[in-house]
């Protein structure tokens, strides 16, 4: 099954939070901080008025708390807007 999002939406795929600190502590998973990194998966065609500025294989900063959180085949995804990436990441 794939997923293709609409409009001016993006699918990502959340990168790994650190489970160690520079100095060596193990985090628990309550004291990971939520990463911010993720690499695009699927990209919408854009609307009239916006333009779709990343591609397949990218990989972005978003904002902390955007998109929706979709689970497929056991994968975990989250779609968000164009206007919710903040940069990409070379």
């Amino acid at each position: 099954m794939t997923i293709k999002p609409l409009q001016d939406r993006v699918v990502v795929k959340m990168a790994e939070a650190e489970e160690t600190t520079s100095g060596g502590i193990i985090l628990t998973g309550s004291a990971k901080e939520k990463p911010e990194f993720a690499e695009v998966i699927e990209v919408g065609p854009g609307t009239a008025d916006v333009k779709m500025e990343v591609k397949k294989g990218d990989k972005i900063l978003i904002s902390k708390y955007s998109g929706t959180n979709v689970k497929l085949e056991g994968e975990e995804y989250i779609i968000v807007k164009m206007e919710d990436i903040l940069a990409v990441v070379k």
